[in-house]
């Protein structure tokens, strides 16, 4: 008898490691690839995803509401809901939690990711996003969406000019990919330069550029694998003395974020 419930404790734990493992979907503006949006639904919960949307960041939210809805048509959901607008009011603020709580994929839409962070100084629903995403609900975004994924988080203000890591604003973001830092719509808009800078001036940080119609699909923090029609840029200088490695991959192509090397390609876009 002990045996058995030595089993089913072991297995009890195994599968709350395996609900609790983190899913992340980051995209770099433009087109949503559909791979990608494909791949949140699966890991959502396909047929039985409760997929909550946030548009904080857009000046235009149920415009970025529809156009985001458009992209989940053809996916068959148990419920596709809008988190109540910025700013919230006690009302709101506890609709949100009581959305948030019930969600099992969480996607924020573009826009200013800084109008995200105004929102989220409110402590407890910046703690109740982090706890949610640990406890394995999946998380998405778009170009400010995917910003707002790492500490430190990119602000948008940059001289592109120059690599000058003091030139580029940041401040807290959600901080969901430790050690990392995301900038989008990277190589359509030249944002190299700003990257470079920030990860020179911090080493310790792995940087990675998502372009346009691209995205990154991220499993436990770690294994990374793209896809979309152009690259996704990966930059290094953690003990490099100064400089940098650079890896450029695209649809297909993987990455482990821990050991900050290539590995092998994925064995379907869609798996």
């Amino acid at each position: 008898m002990s045996r058995l419930i030595s089993l089913c404790f072991i297995l009890g734990c195994l599968t709350a490691s395996v609900i609790a493992q983190q899913k992340l979907v980051a995209i770099g503006g433009g087109k949503r690839p559909p791979e990608a949006i494909s791949r949140f639904v699966k890991w959502a919960g396909a047929e039985k995803s409760k997929i909550l949307i946030i548009t904080w960041a857009s000046s235009v939210p149920q415009e970025s509401f529809d156009g985001i809805k458009k992209d989940f048509a053809a996916y068959k959901i148990d419920s596709f809901e809008k988190a109540p607008l910025a700013p919230l009011i006690e009302q709101t603020r506890l609709t949100f939690l009581t959305q948030l709580k019930n969600a099992t994929a969480v996607f924020f839409t573009g826009g200013d990711q800084n109008r995200i962070m105004d929102v989220l100084k409110d402590e407890e629903l910046y703690n109740a996003l982090r706890e949610r995403y640990t406890a394995g609900v999946v998380f998405g975004g778009t170009s400010a969406g995917t910003a707002v994924m790492t500490t430190p988080m990119m602000t948008g203000e940059a001289d592109l000019k120059i690599i000058d890591g003091a030139k580029v604003g940041t401040r807290k973001g959600l901080g969901f990919l430790p050690n990392t830092v995301l900038d989008q719509h990277f190589i359509v808009r030249q944002r190299e330069n700003r990257l470079f800078g920030l990860i020179l001036q911090n080493p310790t940080l792995l940087g990675i550029g998502i372009d346009e119609d691209m995205a990154l699909l991220v499993e436990d923090n770690r294994r990374a694998e793209v896809v979309g029609e152009t690259q996704v840029m990966f930059v290094d200088a953690h003990k490099r003395n100064g400089a940098m490695l650079i890896h450029l991959l695209k649809a297909g192509e993987r990455f482990d974020l821990k050991k900050r090397k290539m590995i092998s390609k994925a064995k379907s876009a869609t798996q």
